[in-house]
């Protein structure tokens, strides 16, 4: 395994890392002020091809192997959190069932658009009775005719309040447990009997919208079952686990931002008649902080190169995902730590990355989860 990436991967995380840096970061306190994310920012990712990262040329996307799109999220957590929220669902767990198990028809269908930015994406599988535990999933998916008919609720769904298309997982057989569960391509705005909730007011990843997701006799054609019937779960255990190297991509991105304004601002801030660079507490932890980034980085690699060459990442993604959002919560109380005062102001994109950085030890499996994970395979 070759741990250093391709010119043109090198050469791409510069231009989103640029991006994110001269576009977004700008216009944090806008997108923190409205929780959204300006329009225009999304065209200009979508012609960056931000939305198309894990979709064929063929359908107008950019076409990237696991490798190429995580150093992409890599990239974009060197910004602001929520827009590179938008963009992973979207490009990660929202894309990926349909390019591994849509029929020619469905992409011609959705692709383009999802390439294009025109449609954007989300995944729902959790539920108020099955966050951690998907197995436990209530929502129903009945065959009626030409279409199957949707009952049941989701919540927390990224994109949801945006999202032109949603891969539903529902259960189609209840008498066989996981294995009657089915995916569905579910689209909001034109299906009768969807309704979005109100959005979700999260302590943080402001723009990154999620709202739940209600069905109530809603119709979703046969047409748009997405693969074989009965195998939503296992499917939606593969999308969950190559989602996780993406995550911990993004958080070693997010790690590699708060080094350099830890180093930025210990070079310039004076006390006691010296910058506090010269103070070894203050070495301490920024060496500890590229400890962390050095290993996240290598781990998400490693991964990212497992899932391009069809090697099992079940438990090698697990712990990923565990090292690398673990790391930076570390990371960011370090930051908050080096900036003193001002790390705990609102001005500080340092008190925004605290405050983001939370959630991805939640979401696509808890920490604990993770643990699991690893735990049982090891003991299998």
């Amino acid at each position: 395994m070759n741990f250093e990436l391709p010119e043109d991967l090198r050469e791409m995380q510069t231009i989103i890392r640029d991006f994110m840096l001269s576009r977004v970061e700008p216009r944090a306190h806008e997108i923190e002020d409205t929780n959204a994310v300006p329009p225009e920012l999304l065209r200009e990712a979508a012609d960056l091809g931000l939305f198309g990262l894990s979709i064929p040329e063929e359908y107008g996307g950019v076409g990237l192997g696991a490798l190429g799109r995580c150093a992409v999220y890599e990239a974009l957590g060197q910004g602001h959190m929520g827009f590179g929220g938008v963009i992973s669902a979207h490009a990660s767990i929202g894309t990926s069932g349909l390019v591994k198990l849509g029929n020619e028809e469905q992409k011609q269908r959705f692709l383009p658009r999802m390439a294009s930015g025109e449609c954007v994406a989300g995944f729902a599988i959790t539920e108020p009775s099955s966050g951690s535990d998907a197995a436990n999933i209530r929502t129903r998916a009945e065959k009626r005719g030409d279409v199957y008919v949707l009952n049941g609720t989701k919540h927390y769904i990224s994109n949801a309040p945006i999202a032109g298309l949603l891969t539903v997982i529902a259960i189609t057989d209840p008498s066989r447990g996981t294995r009657g569960m089915s995916a569905f391509l579910v689209e909001p705005q034109s299906t009768p009997g969807l309704t979005i909730g109100k959005i979700d007011e999260k302590m943080g990843q402001k723009g990154a919208l999620s709202a739940e997701v209600i069905f109530q006799d809603a119709e979703v054609p046969a047409a748009n079952l997405l693969g074989p019937e009965h195998l939503g779960y296992r499917e939606a255990l593969g999308i969950l686990t190559n989602g996780r190297v993406g995550i911990a991509a993004r958080s070693t991105g997010a790690m590699q931002r708060l080094l350099d304004l830890s180093v930025a601002h210990a070079k310039t801030r004076e006390q006691f008649g010296q910058p506090i660079a010269e103070f070894q507490a203050v070495q301490f932890m920024l060496a500890e902080m590229d400890i962390a980034i050095q290993t996240s980085r290598l781990l998400w690699q490693k991964v990212a190169w497992m899932v391009d060459h069809g090697q099992d990442v079940r438990r090698m993604a697990s712990v990923a995902k565990y090292h690398a959002t673990e790391a930076l919560s570390q990371v960011a109380d370090k930051a908050v730590q080096v900036a003193g005062g001002m790390g705990y102001m609102k001005d500080s994109p340092v008190e925004r990355y605290y405050r983001d950085q939370r959630l991805l030890r939640i979401y696509e499996g808890t920490s604990e989860i993770q643990k699991l994970i690893i735990a049982r395979d090891l003991l299998a």
